[in-house]
């Protein structure tokens, strides 16, 4: 019988790709409903906030990411509560205990992983718009360039806008304009850097070889190619850290809430409930994270402190301000002792 630690893992796994679905749905929404004309025409004005605001990037653009997330927190919390061990409150009597989504406390906590969620979706893609246009303009591009490297050129294929940077993060933006400089330097140094992206196209590795080879800038019609799938593959990675890393978060949450709601269930007291870190125990840990592991706490309320001084009640928790660093891909689980289960109250002779 797996743990319930790998069945948790096992269920992030199983609906993370429906939330990485549900984040390129919507930046492909995104870029159905601009009007291309609208944000060259105030591009050309050097309107840059209101070319950002023809671009729609909106809350309500990602609300299916709040479904999705609903649905892991529900499913984290009912697997939770199926694995509980069996309780008994102070008379020793056995209490029934079920996973409740609609709790105060389990909405609460929906609502605020959504919210967090999703407006550092629309800042990060906001700020990575800005950070393009700002940069283009300095650059001396021209108002249709700067629109199609935002929003991306149509396929003949699928209709669809592709290589845009409407979906990225600004350190993502930030690659993908570094990328172009170096590319055009005609400095083979600077030029290689593009052979140790791992979100390359690797098929357009022979081309870049060549210009780097002959000391030349990459030609104009080869450079938008791998600019082009440069950006969708950071898209993709985008969204695969996204779904990752909120699932985790949603699943982790909905398991202390399950903890939360047993407790008030049996009517006992949360000193008697003690948590331990455990990480994945591989190479690949975070220090600060292998540090913590077996670190334990006392109480529902008490966060862990990692060596960087963030404050975790659970991997993935974001709460207490936790940064990204600490949180974004971790694999780590946090360990319940009940210490008034059922069994404590048989050896108490009940």
């Amino acid at each position: 019988m797996p743990t319930l630690r790998q069945q948790l893992l096992e269920l992030v796994d199983k609906l993370s790709p429906t939330l990485e679905k549900a984040f390129i749905d919507a930046i492909d929404d995104i870029k159905s409903e601009i009007v291309l004309r609208e944000v060259v025409e105030l591009l050309e004005r050097r309107d840059i906030e209101g070319a950002i605001r023809a671009l729609h990037i909106d809350a309500a653009a990602f609300r299916p990411l709040s479904e999705a997330l609903r649905q892991a927190y529900d499913a984290g919390g009912l697997l939770t509560s199926q694995n509980m061990p069996r309780l008994a409150d102070a008379f020793g009597n056995r209490v029934v205990f079920r996973w409740d989504v609609s709790n105060q406390g389990a909405e609460a906590n929906i609502r605020n992983l959504s919210s967090t969620m999703i407006t550092n979706i629309s800042d990060q893609t906001v700020a990575a718009a800005r950070q393009t246009i700002v940069e283009a303009y300095s650059q001396g591009a021209g108002p249709n360039k700067i629109a199609l490297d935002l929003v991306g050129r149509k396929s003949a294929i699928t209709g669809k806008r592709e290589g845009g940077v409407l979906g990225l993060n600004g350190p993502q933006a930030e690659l993908i304009e570094r990328t172009r400089i170096n590319l055009l330097s005609g400095d083979p140094a600077l030029m290689r850097k593009y052979l140790a992206l791992k979100t390359r196209d690797k098929r357009l590795d022979k081309a870049v070889q060549r210009a780097i080879a002959a000391g030349k800038p990459l030609d104009k019609e080869t450079l938008d190619k791998v600019l082009m799938r440069l950006r969708d593959k950071n898209l993709r990675l985008r969204g695969e850290t996204i779904a990752r890393t909120e699932t985790v978060t949603a699943v982790m949450s909905s398991k202390h809430e399950a903890f939360l709601q047993a407790l008030s269930k049996s009517g006992r007291d949360a000193t008697l409930v003690t948590r331990k870190w455990r990480s994945a125990g591989d190479s690949h840990v975070r220090h600060t994270h292998q540090v913590l592991n077996a670190q334990e706490v006392r109480g529902m309320d008490l966060p862990f402190q990692s060596p960087s001084g963030a404050l975790l009640r659970f991997p993935g928790d974001a709460s207490l301000g936790a940064g990204a660093a600490e949180v974004i891909g971790c694999r780590c689980d946090v360990e319940y002792n009940f210490d008034f289960a059922e069994a404590y109250a048989r050896s108490r002779g009940r």
